[in-house]
């Protein structure tokens, strides 16, 4: 049996409640920098940008981001909306209060970005949101707790949902490591970085998910190493 055969349960650090402050925040910016360099966020962007296509300029749309961290996929969603012509209300929600200063402190004041903690699972809004996305949020969450979240996001958008995370395969688990050390990247990052990829799924995996949550899914490959699950 391969290394990658199963996911790992391995525990990532960053979260710790003992991970030092400064650590915390820079190792944030070091995961954006990453997602810029792999073009993370244009997958949920031209979703969004296909599941708007039918809106006129000036329309409405609510925009719900899980596990938010840096904030750095709602401000990729705010220029993408301004540029797009509609008006947007942004909201992320994550569990770890430090991401919300993080994120607030990143963020130009007149984004209309609300950066919420909490457990998401505990998260009821009024209304559904018009669109979910999440972004390198299920590898931390147990197999049971996937299902849970695709049967919660299912619920709670309203047009549609998209979530984005790592595919486990044997390339980027080795390699990530060498390319975070050849970028000057925290020890953390590194580690968490290997931890994650091998905490991630397999196409079969994701769609046992929705199979078993009861919920129409669509799997398709990303660049990066990613693995793309949206509504259909």
């Amino acid at each position: 049996m391969t290394v990658l055969a199963m996911r790992s349960t391995f525990p990532e650090t960053l979260d710790d409640d003992d991970t030092d402050l400064a650590v915390y925040q820079r190792c944030l910016t070091e995961l954006d920098r990453i997602n810029r360099l792999t073009f993370a966020h244009q997958p949920t962007l031209r979703w969004l940008n296909a599941a708007t296509c039918g809106l006129p300029a000036g329309a409405w749309i609510s925009v719900c981001d899980v596990a938010f961290g840096y904030g750095d996929l709602l401000r990729a969603i705010a220029r993408w909306a301004d540029a797009r012509g509609l008006r947007a209300q942004l909201y992320g929600i994550d569990l770890n209060p430090r991401s919300a200063a993080a994120a607030r402190a990143a963020t130009p004041p007149d984004m209309p970005i609300r950066y919420l903690t909490g457990d998401v699972f505990n998260h009821r809004p009024d209304a559904p949101y018009d669109f979910v996305v999440s972004s390198q949020f299920t590898h931390h969450l147990s197999d049971d707790q996937v299902v849970r979240f695709l049967r919660w996001i299912d619920t709670y958008a309203e047009l549609g949902w998209h979530i984005t995370d790592l595919h486990r395969r044997v390339l980027p688990y080795y390699g990530f490591p060498v390319l975070a050390r050849l970028l000057g990247l925290h020890s953390i990052t590194r580690t968490d970085g290997a931890i994650s990829i091998a905490r991630s799924f397999r196409r079969g995996e994701w769609q046992a998910f929705a199979n078993i949550a009861g919920v129409k899914a669509e799997i398709t490959r990303a660049p990066g190493f990613r693995l793309c699950v949206r509504s259909s």
